[in-house]
Order: structure tokens, then C-alpha cells, then sequence
């Protein structure tokens, strides 16, 4: 299944706390509907994307983090 995106971030060597601080000014830039493609390196972000998507209240359609480098895409939602 390959999931298109509108919008690409690579936060790879960066640690937490900025990859989810680049994420939030990323998706700020998006219209609703849109979807980020997120790709990581820091453990951080199994745990951070997730909780970001469910505290913003936006949907997580997709992660990878079985291995590295971690892919997330996350959609807009308002």
C-alpha cells in the first residue's frame, strides 16, 4: 500500500523535543485534509507522534516504527 502526502518532514538526527515541535508547524502550514509524511529516527517520536495526533485531534493514517527510520502520516483534520 504506498499512502500519498501533500507535505514531507525529515527530522532525521534531530531528538525530542524538536521533531513534534517541527510536526505542529508543519501540519499549521497544511489545509485541512492534507497529509504530512513524517519521517524520524528518535524512539521519542513512537511515543510522541501518536499522543499528538490524539491530543490535536488529528488522524494518524499510518505509522511504521518497526524500524528505522520511523514513517508517520498524519492528516489535517481541522
Amino acid at each position: 500500500m504506498t499512502l500519498t502526502f501533500d507535505k514531507k518532514l525529515d527530522t532525521l538526527g534531530l531528538r525530542c523535543p524538536e521533531p513534534i515541535m517541527l510536526v505542529r508547524k508543519a501540519i499549521r502550514e497544511l489545509a485541512i485534509g492534507q497529509v504530512l509524511y513524517l519521517i524520524a529516527d528518535d524512539f521519542a517520536t513512537t511515543r510522541d507522534v501518536p499522543s499528538f495526533c490524539r491530543y490535536m485531534d488529528h488522524e494518524l493514517l499510518s505509522l511504521q516504527t518497526e524500524s528505522k527510520p520511523y514513517q508517520y502520516w498524519i492528516k489535517k483534520t481541522h
